[in-house]
């Protein structure tokens, strides 16, 4: 029963996700444009050896997690608002399997998205406008590795916001005051502690999405990492088990 229940919840997320075509049109276009405009706009105010482009590959593939994970959460609203939620709560279920199943849901979407994302990123790598090594199979389990914790660390996040949060209008307004600061001192754009004020470089440095980023790099364009790869892994996973109990503890108080 567990396992059907998480099941069915993580299927209808999918579904939901798949029948959405304008949503999916969106998510897939949105980190393309910041790559292929925004990328290559940023990446002509540099030499070129400076190799832009690859800094700025694995710093959009996690700003589509980060986007795409924490929105996840507007799905708790609106199944309170149309009363699925209260149908779900009452059902023989527990809440935490209730969460597990939209958080495996939510995961499943921000990783089909980077995963969109890096083919993309290989694209451009065929046709010769970035310079990235071709990753082996070591280098994609660990893309995969942390790819997965920077997921569910943030559906978690978005979950914990949504189960406290009854306005579908002011969930979007909240996770965007939440992430992008989040994304804009992840080191996505531009190197941690380069350029940057002490106290801002101190901020960046105890965002946990910036290790998550980093990781990436180091399966990425290893040359251009900054934090040690037990570091990023450590972090990352610390923060995201802290997420899941959080998330946790606050969907078990949630009210349809």
């Amino acid at each position: 029963m567990t396992a059907q229940a998480i099941y069915v919840l993580w299927l209808r997320d999918m579904k939901w996700f798949l029948r959405a075509k304008s949503r999916v049109i969106s998510s897939i276009a949105t980190p393309f444009l910041w790559f292929a405009i925004i990328g290559v706009g940023l990446n002509s105010m540099f030499p070129p050896e400076a190799r832009y482009l690859e800094f700025m590959a694995p710093g959009i593939v996690g700003m589509t997690l980060l986007f795409s994970s924490t929105m996840s959460g507007i799905s708790v609203i609106w199944d309170k608002q149309f009363g699925f939620m209260k149908e779900i709560l009452v059902a023989p279920v527990s809440r935490i399997q209730i969460m597990i199943g939209k958080v495996l849901g939510g995961m499943t979407i921000a990783m089909l998205q980077g995963a969109l994302l890096l083919l993309a990123i290989g694209l451009f790598k065929v046709i010769g406008l970035i310079d990235i090594r071709t990753p082996g199979v070591v280098q994609l389990l660990q893309i995969v590795v942390f790819m997965v914790l920077i997921s569910i660390s943030f559906v978690s996040i978005g979950l914990a916001l949504a189960s406290t949060i009854k306005d579908p209008v002011a969930f979007p307004v909240v996770i965007n005051f939440l992430i992008m600061p989040i994304f804009f001192l992840s080191g996505a754009l531009y190197q941690i502690g380069v350029a940057l004020p002490s106290w801002l470089s101190s901020l960046a440095r105890i965002n946990p999405l910036a290790y998550g980023v980093d990781g990436l790099r180091w399966a990425i364009c290893p040359d251009r990492a900054q934090f040690s790869l037990w570091l990023d892994f450590g972090v990352m996973l610390a923060f995201s088990l802290a997420m899941i109990f959080l998330g946790g503890y606050l969907f078990r108080k949630i009210s349809a």
